[in-house]
C-alpha cells in the first residue's frame, strides 16, 4: 500500500510495479478513511530523500534503510562510492527480490541486502557481517516502522543506533499518543487506525515529544519537523484538515557538532 501511494504521489518511478494490483487496491480502500495519505507520502518521501542526499553531499558513504520494505532509494539515489544497505525480515526481502526481478530497468544490485529478524538478532552485527564499517559515519533511515513496534523495541533500537559513529544521522517518523490509543474525536481517524490493524499492522507506539526519549538513548542533537511543515516545503500548501500536524519526522545524532560538506563544524 505504501508503494502504491509513493507511485501515485510521483516520488518513486519503481513503486507501482512493486505495489502490484493488491497494493493499489489497498490504497484506494484506505483513501476512504484517510484521504490525505498521498500528500503525506509525498512530503515524507521527499524529506527523507533530501536527508540522504544531504548526508552524501557531506561525505557520508553508508546509507542504511532499517525495515526497508519496498523502498527503492538504493536505485533512485545511487551515487558512485556510496553503499546502500537494506535491513529487513528475511521473508519481506525474499518477496521484494522476487518482485524486483520483474521491474524493468531496476538495478537489482543497487543495495546490499541484510536479512535480520529484529526481535531475535542484532541488526548492527548483521550489518557488520555484510561489510558495514562501524568506524565510519552512516545515515540511517527508519521510515514507517516505529509506530508498529513496542516502546521497549523502539528504545532498544535507538540505543544501538546511538552506539554507532557519533557523526551518524538517524531519521525516523512517528505519530502522537492519542492517535495510537484511539483517543480521537473524528471517527475517520479511528477508522484509519483500525484499518491498518485489520491489515495486520496494529499501531503500538505513539509519542508526543521525542527529545527525552532520544536523550535517554544517548543522542546529543535532535531536530523534529512536522509533516505539515514538510508538506508546506514541498507543495507550498497548508490545509488543517490534513491533520499532518500529528505526524512528525525526527533527526538525531550523538554528536552535537558535525561536519558539513565544506569541512566546517
Amino acid at each position: 500500500m505504501v508503494a502504491a501511494y509513493r507511485a501515485r504521489a510521483g516520488v518513486d518511478r519503481f513503486a507501482a510495479a512493486l505495489a502490484g494490483e493488491g497494493g493499489l487496491a489497498d490504497a484506494l480502500q484506505y483513501d476512504r478513511t484517510h484521504p490525505h495519505v498521498e500528500t503525506y507520502m509525498l512530503a515524507r518521501t521527499r524529506f527523507l530523500d533530501d536527508a540522504v542526499r544531504d548526508a552524501i553531499d557531506d561525505g557520508i558513504v553508508q546509507v542504511v534503510l532499517l525495515g526497508a520494505g519496498y523502498d527503492t532509494r538504493a536505485a533512485r539515489l545511487a551515487v558512485d562510492g556510496v553503499r546502500f544497505y537494506e535491513v529487513d525480515h528475511p521473508s519481506t526481502q525474499a518477496d521484494k527480490r522476487v518482485r524486483l526481478a520483474d521491474v524493468a530497468g531496476y538495478p537489482v544490485d543497487a543495495a546490499i541486502f541484510v536479512c535480520c529478524d529484529f526481535e531475535r538478532e542484532d541488526f548492527l552485527e548483521a550489518l557488520g557481517e555484510a561489510g558495514f564499517d562501524s568506524g565510519a559515519p552512516a545515515v540511517f533511515v527508519w521510515e514507517g516502522v516505529v509506530y508498529y513496534l513496542t516502546e521497549v523495541a523502539v528504545r532498544a533500537t535507538l540505543k544501538r543506533l546511538a552506539s554507532c559513529h557519533p557523526e551518524s544521522r538517524i531519521f525516523f517518523d512517528y505519530v502522537g499518543k492519542r492517535f495510537v490509543a484511539g483517543e480521537v474525536s473524528d471517527p475517520k481517524d479511528l477508522e484509519a487506525r483500525d484499518r491498518v490493524a485489520q491489515m495486520g499492522e496494529p499501531l503500538r507506539f505513539g509519542i508526543n515529544d521525542v527529545v527525552p526519549l532520544l536523550y535517554e538513548a544517548g543522542f546529543g542533537y535532535v531536530r523534529t519537523v512536522s509533516l505539515d511543515e514538510a508538506c508546506l516545503t514541498y507543495t507550498g500548501t497548508y490545509d488543517r484538515a490534513r491533520k499532518l500536524r500529528f505526524q512528525s519526522i525526527a533527526e538525531a545524532r550523538v554528536s552535537r557538532f558535525f561536519r558539513r560538506g565544506n569541512g566546517a563544524t
